[in-house]
C-alpha cells in the first residue's frame, strides 16, 4: 500500500491568494510510504529555496513520485495533515473575504482544486483522508521510536485549535489524556516571551542556546506568575501578563547587543518551560505507568529539555525524531494511515532519515566542472584520509554526500564540519560562514560505539542519530572539545552508526584514528538566508557566498579560485520565483518626488533590499537564459554602470536573492 503523507499551504511559491498561512501549516513537506516504510521524502523548502515554507507541496511531491517511479495514480491515499472540520471552518471564514471560495468551500473540494490546478489530477474516491493536527505530530514519534506501548507528548504553538496533548498508545491505539487550548499554549508563550529579546517565530530554538549564559534563579518569580500548575497534571497560563516583562526591558532591537538582562529573560523562561513539562510527565508516567515517553510537535525539538526528561529516570527510554516539528507530520500523516488501514504493519525503529535529494558519484564531476571558473577541482583517492587531514589542519569544510536528511537537522550528509578541538571555530564558523549570532553552539557528532567515553549518558542508551537531546561532555573531556561544549558543560550530541551512514562514519573515524577524538563538530550546510543546501549546485553557491575554506561533494574536492566580481558576468542571471521587483514613485521630501527601486520577498515582505537603477534593469530584464554581461550590453550601460551592478551583484546573491548559475550547470 503507498500512502503519500502532506502538509502545507495551498498558494504557489509566487503567490500568495489563499492567505491559510496561520492555518496551513509552515514547513511544507511530502513523504511516501510503502507498508509503513519511507521510500521518499523532503520538504519543500529544501526545493524552492524558502526557509520554513508554507507554501504548496508540489515539489515535494513531484519528487516523491520520481523518486518512486510512481504517479498519483497510484497512490493508494493522501494523507493530509488536518484536521477536516477545522479546516471547512477555516475555508468558510475565507468566503467571507472572498466570495470566490464558494467554489473550493470545503475541504475535499479546496485539495481536488489544487491537485487539480498543479497536476491536472482528479482525486480518486476516498483517496483522501485527513488527520488531526496532534494525532499526526504523536504518531510521527510514535511509529518513529518502534515502541509498542507508550506516552505520547505533543506541544507546539497551536494546530486545529489544540495547543498540547498528552496520549496514551497501546498497541497502536491512541486515548487522548490531557487536550489543552490555545489560551495555554505553551509554544504561543514562548514565542511572546521572545519578542522581548529581538526575536520571533521560529527563533525559539536561538533562546534556547542562549538560556545557559544566565541565571535562572533572577527573574523566577516574575514567571512564575506566568503560569499556575493544576492537579492531576494540568495547568493554565496568563499570557496576558507576558506584558508586565515592560517592567524588567524594554524590547531588544534587532542587531542590539545580548545584555544579562536577556539572557536570565532566556534563563527564566527555559525554567518555566521544563517546570511545566515536567509537572505533566510526573502525573501521566505514574497515572499510565508507562515506561516510554515519545515526544513531538515544535516545542519538542527544545533539545535541552529533552536531555533533561531523559536524564530525569522518568523513563527508562525516551524518543524524539529529529523532524519534532510540522514538516514531520506528513511522516505522522502517512504513518497513521498506513497502520490504520493495515493494523498487521510490524513497529520498528527507523534509524535514519536519509529520504531526501541523491547526489550520484557519476554525477558529481561534470556538475562541479560547469564551476570551473570558480573552483578548482580535485577528485580523491581516499576521501576519508584526505578530507580528515583538512579538518586536522584547521579547515571548515562543506560535506556533501548521499540522499539529503528529511528535517530542519544536518545529520552528516549535508553538514559544515570542523575539528572540535579547535575553540576559535566557534567564532569563526558563527560569523564568516554562518553569519549568527556568535554564542550560538554547535553539535557534535561521535561515532556510536564511543559517545559513553566523551558524554554523560544515562542507563542503556547508546543511539541519539536524530540530535534532540543536549547530554553533558563528561567533565575531564571538555577541555579536549571547546568547540562544542556549550558554556554549561552540554552538547546538542548526534551519535554517528556505520549501517546508517558509512561515508560519514569513515570520515569521522579517520579523524579519531589521527587525533584520538572521534568527534566531529557538525551545523547544517546554509548560511542565514537560505535552508540547508540540497543539490550539488545549492553547495557551490553557498559555498562561494561563505567563508568555507573546502567543498568536498562525493570523491571530488574543491577549492574556491582567486574570483572577482567581474566574474559574474558569466553567470545566467534570474530571479527567484518568491522576488517581486518594485519601481515606486513617491514623494521623498514636502516637495520632491522620486524613484525608488527594491526587492522584495513575497513570502515575507520585511525581507526588502534596496536596488539601483542599474540593478534593478538588470534584474527586470534577467530570463534565466542571458548572462550578466549579455544583459548589460544589450540595456547598453555605461562601463560605469556595468561596474555598479557587478559590485551590488555579490550581495543580493549571497542574501539568496537573485540565482546565479553557470551555462553548463545541470
Amino acid at each position: 500500500m503507498l500512502v503519500l503523507g502532506l502538509n502545507g499551504g495551498g498558494d504557489s511559491v509566487f503567490d500568495a491568494y489563499f492567505g491559510l498561512s496561520e492555518h496551513a501549516y509552515h514547513d511544507t513537506a511530502a513523504v511516501l510510504m510503502q507498508d509503513g516504510v519511507v521510500i521518499a521524502g523532503i520538504e519543500e523548502e529544501r526545493l524552492i529555496r524558502i526557509k520554513h515554507a508554507n507554501k504548496i507541496w508540489v515539489f515535494a511531491v513531484q519528487f516523491c513520485l520520481e523518486k518512486a517511479n510512481k504517479k498519483l495514480e497510484d497512490i493508494d491515499y493522501i494523507a493530509v495533515y488536518s484536521n477536516e472540520d477545522a479546516l471547512n471552518k477555516v475555508l468558510k471564514q475565507q468566503q467571507l473575504g472572498n466570495p470566490l471560495f464558494a467554489e473550493i468551500g470545503d475541504a475535499h473540494k479546496f485539495f481536488n482544486y489544487l491537485f487539480q490546478r498543479e497536476f491536472n489530477y482528479c482525486l480518486k474516491h476516498n483517496q483522501l483522508v485527513f488527520v488531526d493536527h496532534h494525532t499526526t505530530h504523536a504518531a510521527t514519534a510514535y511509529y518513529m521510536s518502534g515502541f509498542k506501548d507508550s506516552l505520547v507528548l505533543t506541544i507546539d504553538g497551536l494546530g486545529d485549535e489544540v495547543a498540547t496533548k498528552v496520549i496514551d498508545v497501546r498497541n497502536k491505539h491512541f486515548d487522548c489524556l490531557l487536550n489543552k487550548p490555545a489560551v495555554d499554549s505553551l509554544g504561543l508563550l514562548y514565542w511572546e516571551v521572545i519578542r522581548f529579546l529581538g526575536y520571533s517565530h521560529f527563533d525559539e530554538y536561538k533562546v534556547m542556546g542562549l538560556s545557559p549564559y544566565g541565571c535562572r534563579e533572577a527573574y523566577k518569580e516574575q514567571f512564575q506568575r506566568l503560569y499556575t500548575l493544576l492537579p492531576d497534571g494540568d495547568y493554565s497560563l496568563h499570557r496576558d501578563r507576558v506584558i508586565d516583562l515592560f517592567n524588567i526591558l524594554t524590547p531588544r532591537k534587532k542587531d542590539a547587543p545580548f545584555t544579562q538582562v536577556h539572557m536570565d529573560i532566556a534563563a527564566a523562561l527555559q525554567e518555566a518551560l521544563e517546570t511545566i513539562v515536567f509537572h505533566i510527565l510526573r502525573h501521566f508516567q505514574q497515572a499510565t505507568g508507562h515506561a516510554r515517553l515519545v515526544i513531538s510537535g515544535g516545542v519538542g525539538q527544545n533539545s535541552s529539555m529533552n536531555g533533561k526528561i531523559l536524564c530525569s529516570g522518568l523513563f527508562e527510554d525516551v524518543f524524539l525524531p529529529s523532524f519534532a516539528g510540522d514538516s514531520g507530520c506528513a511522516y505522522g500523516a502517512a504513518a497513521y494511515v498506513s497502520h490504520q488501514m493495515q493494523p498487521t504493519l510490524s513497529l520498528a525503529r527507523v534509524p535514519h532519515a536519509y529520504w531526501g535529494t541523491p547526489i550520484h558519484d557519476d554525477e558529481v564531476g561534470s556538475v562541479l566542472e560547469a564551476w570551473r571558473a570558480f573552483l578548482h577541482i580535485e577528485k580523491m583517492d581516499n576521501r576519508s584520509e584526505q578530507v580528515a587531514d583538512l579538518i586536522i589542519d584547521g579547515a571548515a569544510i562543506g560535506w556533501v554526500q548521499g540522499c539529503s536528511e528529511f528535517g530542519p537537522r544536518a545529520l552528516g550528509n549535508r553538514s559544515i564540519l570542523a575539528d572540535p578541538r579547535v575553540a576559535s571555530h566557534k567564532e569563526t564558523i558563527n560569523a564568516m560562514i554562518k553569519m549568527r549570532e556568535g554564542y550560538r553552539p554547535f553539535a557534535p557528532s561521535i561515532l556510536e560505539e564511543r559517545v559513553r567515553e566523551f558524554f554523560e549518558v544515562p542507563g542503556d542508551h547508546a543511539d541519539f542519530p536524530f540530535m534532540s537531546f543536549v547530554l553533558n561532555v563528561k567533565p575531564e573531556r571538555r577541555a579536549q572539545l571547546p568547540a562544542i561544549t556549550h558554556v554549561d558543560g552540554s552538547a546538542r550530541l548526534q551519535t554517528v552508526s556505520r549501517t546508517t551512514n558509512l561515508r560519514y562514519w569513515e570520515l569521522i573515524n579517520a579523524f579519531g584514528s589521527k587525533t584520538g577524538i572521534p568527534i566531529l563538530l557538525n551545523t547544517s550546510f546554509n548560511n542565514n538566508a537560505e535552508p540547508i543546501v540540497d543539490s550539488i549546485d545549492d553547495a557551490v553557491v553557498c559555498y562561494l557566498t561563505s567563508g568555507l575554506d573546502y567543498l568536498v561533494v562525493g570523491d571530488y574536492l574543491a577549492s574556491k579560485t582567486a574570483w572577482q566580481p567581474e566574474d559574474l558576468a558569466d553567470l545566467i542571471v534570474s530571479l527567484p520565483k518568491a522576488a517581486v521587483l518594485l519601481r515606486e514613485d513617491r514623494y521623498v521630501s514636502h516637495s520632491e518626488r522620486a524613484f525608488s527601486y527594491a526587492l522584495v520577498w513575497n513570502y515575507d515582505s520585511a525581507r526588502r533590499h534596496a536596488l539601483s537603477e542599474v540593478g534593478y534593469k538588470i534584474l527586470q530584464a534577467a530570463d534565466g537564459e542571458q548572462s550578466v554581461g549579455r544583459l548589460m550590453l544589450t540595456l547598453g550601460f555605461s562601463k560605469e554602470q556595468q561596474a555598479q551592478v557587478l559590485e551590488e551583484l555579490p550581495g543580493l546573491w549571497s542574501d539568496r536573492l537573485l540565482v546565479l548559475r553557470p551555462k553548463l550547470s545541470l
